[in-house]
Order: C-alpha cells, then sequence, then structure tokens
C-alpha cells in the first residue's frame, strides 16, 4: 500500500490570511515528503475560496522547489477547461521543473455551478466527452508534431514545447463510473476513485466497475487504482467532535456547489441544508465517522487495510475538509507515526 496525499489551499471564511493557508499548505506537503508518501496532489478549481487552485501546475512547481522526493500530482485537471496542445506543454513543463517528478491526472469536472463560467453551456455530465478526447492527444504531443481535427478540438501541424523528462508520464483518470472505467481501462491508464462520503460498500461497487472494465477489455491491464478519503486521526472525543464540525460544514458548501442550490458570494459559498444532501452524500455524525477514515490510529489502521483488501494500490489521505490547521497537523502526525508503519 502507497500513502498520497491531497491538499487544498482553502478558506472556509476570510478570518483565516492567504499567507497562512500558503504557509500551512507547504508543511503539510513537506511532512508527507518527510514520511515518504508516494505522491502529493493538487486540483484544480476556479472562484472559489475552499479550494484555491487555478492552475495545478502553479502548486506542483511550487511544491518541487520545497521537497526532496515526494511526485507532483495534478489531481485532476478539467479537459473541458484547457486547449490540449497548452494542457501538454504546461505539464511538461512542470516535468522538467521537478526533475521528472510529475503525474498527469485528467477528469471530467465535479461542478455545474464551474462550467456555467469556465465552458458557459457545456452540461457537466458531458465533461468526459472532452477527456476522452484529450488524454490520448496529450500523449501524442509529447511525442512529435500532431494535426488534430476532432470534435472539440482543432490545429494544424503541432507539438509539446517542452517534452517531459519521464519517458513514461504517469497517467490518471478521475473514474466513478462505468463508462469513465471503461475508458480507464481501455487506454491502461491509473485510476483514481472518491467514494465523496458513501460506506464501503462504494469502493466495492468500484472494484466491481473496474473488474468489468478490465474482463471487456482485450489489452492487459496495468494501471494502478487509488482510493481518495476524508482522514482525520484523532485521540480524544474533542479533536473526533472538531473533525466532525469540520467536515459537516464542507459538505453543506459542496452540496451548494453540487447541486446550485445556494448563493457564492466573493468566493465562498453560502450552506445548504445537510438533509438536502441526503442520497448526494451521507451526512449523519456517526455515519461519517464510520464511513470515512476517520478514528483513533488503530481503527484508522483497520480501515485502511479494507481497501487494501479489495486491491487498492494507493490511499489518497485527503486533508482538506475545513479543519482547524493545528489539528490537521496533528492527525497527518498520528497518521504517519502510527498508521503507516502497520503497512511497511
Amino acid at each position: 500500500m502507497k500513502f498520497h496525499l491531497s491538499i487544498n489551499l482553502e478558506r472556509m471564511d476570510d478570518t483565516v490570511s492567504m499567507e497562512d493557508v500558503r504557509n500551512h499548505t507547504l508543511e503539510m506537503v513537506q511532512m508527507a515528503d518527510e514520511a515518504g508518501f508516494e505522491l502529493v496532489w493538487a486540483a484544480e478549481h476556479h472562484a472559489l475560496e475552499m479550494t484555491i487552485a487555478p492552475n495545478p501546475f502553479q502548486l506542483m512547481t511550487w511544491w518541487a522547489a520545497n521537497t526532496k522526493n515526494i511526485r507532483l500530482g495534478a489531481g485532476v485537471v478539467n479537459a473541458a477547461y484547457w486547449h490540449p496542445i497548452n494542457l501538454a506543454g504546461e505539464a511538461a513543463m512542470t516535468d522538467l521543473i521537478s526533475g521528472g517528478r510529475m503525474d498527469l491526472g485528467i477528469g471530467s469536472g465535479a461542478y455545474q455551478r464551474e462550467f456555467d463560467r469556465m465552458r458557459p453551456g457545456l452540461d457537466q455530465k458531458d465533461g468526459y466527452k472532452y477527456l476522452q478526447e484529450m488524454l490520448p492527444l496529450i500523449k501524442a504531443l509529447w511525442k512529435g508534431d500532431v494535426t488534430h481535427e476532432g470534435e472539440h478540438w482543432q490545429f494544424p501541424a503541432s507539438t509539446s514545447c517542452p517534452k517531459p523528462v519521464q519517458d513514461e508520464v504517469p497517467l490518471w483518470v478521475a473514474a466513478r463510473s462505468p463508462v469513465t472505467f471503461d475508458y480507464a481501462v481501455e487506454h491502461n491508464c491509473n485510476i483514481m476513485s472518491w467514494p465523496l462520503t458513501m460506506p464501503f460498500s462504494e469502493a466495492e461497487a468500484y472494484r466491481e466497475r473496474l473488474d468489468e472494465a478490465i474482463a471487456k477489455s482485450d489489452r492487459p491491464f496495468t494501471g494502478k487504482w487509488a482510493m481518495m478519503r476524508h482522514t482525520s486521526v484523532y485521540e480524544t472525543q474533542d479533536d473526533k467532535q472538531a473533525a466532525l464540525d469540520a467536515v459537516r460544514s464542507a459538505l453543506a458548501m459542496f452540496g451548494n456547489l453540487m447541486m446550485k442550490s445556494g448563493e457564492v458570494t466573493n468566493g465562498f459559498p453560502s450552506k445548504v441544508p445537510l438533509a438536502s444532501l441526503e442520497g448526494n452524500v451521507r451526512v449523519e455524525p456517526e455515519m461519517l465517522a464510520q464511513n470515512l477514515v476517520f478514528g483513533s490510529p488503530d481503527e484508522v489502521i483497520g480501515k485502511i487495510k479494507q481497501y487494501q483488501e479489495i486491491g487498492v494500490d494507493a490511499f489518497i489521505y485527503y486533508a482538506s475538509m475545513g479543519l482547524d490547521m493545528a489539528q490537521q497537523k496533528r492527525s497527518l502526525e498520528l497518521f504517519i507515526n502510527d498508521v503507516m508503519p502497520a503497512f511497511r
């Protein structure tokens, strides 16, 4: 089992300074680097204070300059927001600057609100079509000149400048639906899945989709499968309650974005009633404590072993959920010192 960290620059309100957010985020990444985490993921989102990541390659380049060994992943870029030549070049430049430490993840997008601003007129449900056209183009542009006449992009002969340092850049696809699992397997890409706040059975359903995609494909699949979960390791009841309060507050904002059911003012989403999220995500406190990778070190070890047993190759510790910065660090320290040794 490998371990990855997913962390955002996040502000849940304007009482926290951007400088403090910047410093905290880098310290968390450096902690993961020193502890032997394999990879850190940077997201892409726009006009949102709770996920400040307008260009993941900027974040990855910053982290590269301040870490030693950890790999740097774009997790994930939204294919519909990019031109293929631009994306291929930005990613390759990051690989060059980092000394060949880049992984590129591509997805089809999450929030319709964001599409309405970044790609007006495009239904989020159709984002996968851009992903499917983008991924083979990126690989081709990294090799040499390409002339493309596709549904979404057309351009005369062009290539990526620079080219990646790595002979084979690890490519990842964010997958939850069967069609995306099928596509990732067909192209032999690594897969990252996120069951949101659903129970472990949701991860088991993803395993079934992966197995079905592999069975249907006429090509061997050698990709890795990573699972992302909100994670908080604690030793006291107070810290447990703080983690649950934080994730429920973040979910109230997430629901706004997912369902376009509230306002976003100056980058801060208003909170929607948690009851309105049932069916999309689980929000009841003890259910969250059970479903997410929350708990004492021993409880967290037990939960991660469940993922290991269904064939998950890498566990993605999702740190960003509005938790107090000191508590975020304490949780990561407990994870490093008391959880990771059980998997070595």
